[in-house]
C-alpha cells in the first residue's frame, strides 16, 4: 500500500522560500510514475504545481515555473518542493501525490496534506 506524507514548516514569511518534503512508503519514487505537488488555497480549486518523474525529469506549471524547483533523494525515497519568493497568496494546503502522468487528472494516491501559511 502506497503512502505519502508531507513535512516541513507550517509558517513561512513573505519573500522567503517554502520547502516541503514528501516521504513515500510502499513504492519507490524511481518507478514509472510521476510524483506531483499540488495545492489548494482557501476557497479555491486544487492547483497543480509540478512533478518529478521516476527517471528524474521535472515539469512545472507555467504560472509557477519561475519560482518552483522539485528535487529528490532516492536514498531516502523522498522528493521535495521549493517555492521561492512566497507571498500570502501562496497560503494553501499542500499535497504530494503519485500519478500516472503530471497533473491532477491522473492522480492515484496523495498525502493527507499540510497547511502552509505565508505571513509575517
Amino acid at each position: 500500500q502506497v503512502q505519502l506524507q508531507e513535512s516541513g514548516p507550517g509558517l513561512v514569511k513573505p519573500s522567503q522560500t517554502l520547502s516541503l518534503t514528501c516521504t513515500v512508503s510502499g513504492d519507490s519514487i524511481t518507478t514509472n510514475y510521476w510524483w506531483n505537488w499540488i495545492r489548494q488555497p482557501p476557497g479555491k480549486r486544487l492547483e497543480w504545481i509540478g512533478a518529478i518523474a521516476g527517471g528524474g525529469s521535472t515539469v512545472y506549471s507555467p504560472s509557477l515555473e519561475s519560482r518552483t524547483s522539485i528535487s529528490r533523494d532516492t536514498s531516502k525515497n523522498q522528493f521535495s518542493l521549493h517555492l521561492s519568493s512566497v507571498t500570502p497568496e501562496d497560503t494553501a494546503v499542500y499535497y504530494c501525490a503519485r500519478g500516472r502522468y503530471p497533473g491532477i487528472t491522473t492522480l492515484q494516491v496523495r498525502g493527507q496534506g499540510m497547511q502552509v501559511t505565508v505571513s509575517s
